[in-house]
């Protein structure tokens, strides 16, 4: 049984979800903050960069979405109330950014 579904993978299907005001993906920028991986379910927490951003509600259904395929099995996803901050982003990212 060589499909075990890991945190690891999961996190490399959800680089296809981009924020399309800064262009870069939801793991580069540390939004993924925690993954749950059951047999029959999954479930995703993330932030946004902002509380305000607009794209916030395509931003959770994306990486539901793509979760779900990864997984194979239903999919939950809920939004964190951490507040997001340049450090989080995957190191060397900060660089793509262009801002610091």
């Amino acid at each position: 049984m060589d499909n075990i579904k890991t945190e690891e993978g999961l996190r490399e299907a959800l680089r296809v979800v981009v924020d399309p005001e800064i262009g870069m993906n939801v793991v580069e920028l540390g939004l993924i903050r925690k993954v749950e991986i059951e047999a029959d379910r999954g479930h995703v927490t993330m932030i946004m960069t902002t509380p305000f951003c607009p794209y916030a509600p395509a931003l959770l259904e994306q990486t539901r979405r793509a979760a779900q395929d990864y997984l194979g099995a239903p999919t939950t996803i809920e939004m964190g109330l951490e507040m997001w901050d340049p450090t989080m982003m995957e190191d060397g990212a900060d660089g793509d950014w262009g801002l610091f």
